[in-house]
């Protein structure tokens, strides 16, 4: 049985985005590294699930048995005598996005303890490894180098330059991975061959930002765009830059890739020239921590304009009670996420929640463990059908993966496709989010289906940014 389960700095808000944890992105409070605890008490790093109930094959809820696993294919990463199965997952837990990934491979952890309570993978056991990339593409390699013997999957890969250096390594040993990255490319024939992409990308998370703030503004005619360097800011400043003109809104400040948010002077000169844009909306993709810093200088100067970013550029930080700038950003900010609240009104957000007060009762809410489900649920339907194929090699997962042509979530996320054109699989519906100053996560979902008319008829012919190198 198949069981299925993104000066008036005001650094103060730098420091909120550690306090935050589980808050969203920027420098974690508990930092989680490979060697310690994730999130709460009874996580560990390297497995998930309770180790100690018996892990053979034959557990029967999950759906196989002795005679039938005898007859399924495999090779590295899965052992029916053991009854295990190992996924590896390459997280940013001590840079950048630490906060934010923390908080996803905590929800990875209650998925597959979850999957392992109820039987397991058709009886096999999962067992995670984590190991910390730091947000750093040498040790993102070396990383996949220590797990590469061991693991039949990579659950979740951190960054798009970390993710398509280590693509040779995951195209030699055909095995799947699943990116924790919107990039446009990666549907992309050369990128796509081992990966698994879901949620709307980048560029089309921001033309749909864009089109909503216009049209629920009125009236908007002027438009800045400044972004962080590489796949992350400038795919979604090219979503920007085809929003403008699709939307016949003038670029008066264009500054992609001008965003160092390791420098001061960066933040402040982007900060000054978005505020003497006099711009009607903001495109700002960038950490959370160099979006605070910005917006923080910007509103300082009494610059008032309608802001938005990709996803990840988003910290619940900005409006905690101690927030400097928790008034202007509940005014001010849009927000388009791939993926349903915490607790929201669909009925896989509503079961996930419930899994994880259950399984993490001391977690904070937070909308972004909705992430952490979204992964893992699509590596669990490839596993099932490479189970249901008789092929759980790495080549019969990654088979199995590239066959699937409507994966379901629920309502926590939009359905996803593996098969076709890359133009067919492209997502391109975002739920739209606003701050708000009493919801337990900081911010509430106000549209729960949104395609502009823009993405509807945008043609994907390609990455909007081509990655270098």
């Amino acid at each position: 049985m198949r069981g299925r389960s993104k000066v008036w700095v005001l650094f103060v808000v730098l420091a909120m985005l550690a306090a935050a944890c589980g808050g969203g992105g920027g420098d974690g409070a508990e930092e989680t590294t490979a060697d310690t605890e994730p999130a709460a008490e009874d996580t560990t790093p390297d497995t998930a699930g309770d180790t100690s109930e018996d892990t053979t094959a034959d557990t029967g809820d999950g759906g196989g048995d002795e005679g039938a696993a005898g007859d399924i294919a495999t090779d590295i990463g899965v052992d029916h005598e053991a009854g295990v199965i190992k996924i590896g997952l390459l997280s940013d837990l001590s840079g950048p996005f630490s906060p934010l990934v923390q908080q996803i491979v905590t929800a990875h952890e209650v998925y597959w303890e979850d999957v392992n309570r109820n039987g397991g993978v058709n009886g096999l056991q999962v067992e995670l490894l984590i190991e910390d990339t730091a947000y750093d593409v040498p040790t993102h390699l070396q990383k996949y180098e220590e797990m590469r013997d061991e693991v039949a999957v990579i659950g979740h890969s951190t960054g798009s330059p970390h993710t398509v250096a280590s693509l040779p390594a995951f195209q030699e040993d055909n095995i799947l991975a699943v990116p924790l990255t919107w990039y446009s490319g990666w549907v992309d024939p050369q990128y796509n061959s081992n990966l698994m992409h879901h949620g709307a990308p980048y560029c089309v998370e921001i033309q749909n930002a864009i089109s909503y703030i216009s049209d629920d503004i009125g009236g908007a005619s002027t438009i800045a765009i400044a972004s962080v360097p590489g796949d992350f800011g400038l795919d979604g400043a090219a979503g920007a830059e085809i929003a403008a003109e699709a939307l016949g809104l003038e670029v008066v400040y264009n500054g992609a890739g001008a965003v160092n948010p390791t420098d001061e002077a960066s933040m402040t000169e982007v900060a000054n020239a978005i505020a003497a844009s006099g711009a009607d909306i903001v495109v700002l993709v960038a950490t959370p921590g160099a979006f605070a810093s910005i917006y923080g200088q910007a509103v300082a100067q009494g610059f008032e304009a309608k802001w938005t970013g990709t996803s990840p550029s988003w910290s619940p930080a900005f409006v905690a009670p101690d927030s400097q700038i928790r008034e202007a950003v509940a005014r001010d900010v849009y927000i388009t996420v791939a993926f349903d609240a915490w607790n929201g009104e669909s009925e896989g957000a509503q079961a996930f929640t419930a899994l994880m007060q259950e399984l993490r009762p001391n977690n904070p809410p937070f909308d972004a463990y909705n992430e952490g489900y979204v992964e893992a649920k699509i590596v669990h339907e490839a596993l099932l059908t490479a189970y249901d194929n008789g092929d759980m090699t790495r080549a019969g997962i990654l088979a199995a993966a590239k066959s699937l042509d409507n994966v379901e979530f629920d309502g926590l996320a939009f359905p996803e496709r593996y098969t076709g054109e890359p133009n067919d699989m492209v997502q391109r519906h975002s739920f739209i989010y606003r701050p708000d100053l009493e919801s337990p996560t900081g911010s509430v979902v106000v549209e729960r289906d949104y395609v502009a008319p823009i993405v509807e008829d945008f043609v994907f012919e390609g990455a909007c940014y081509e990655l270098e190198g």
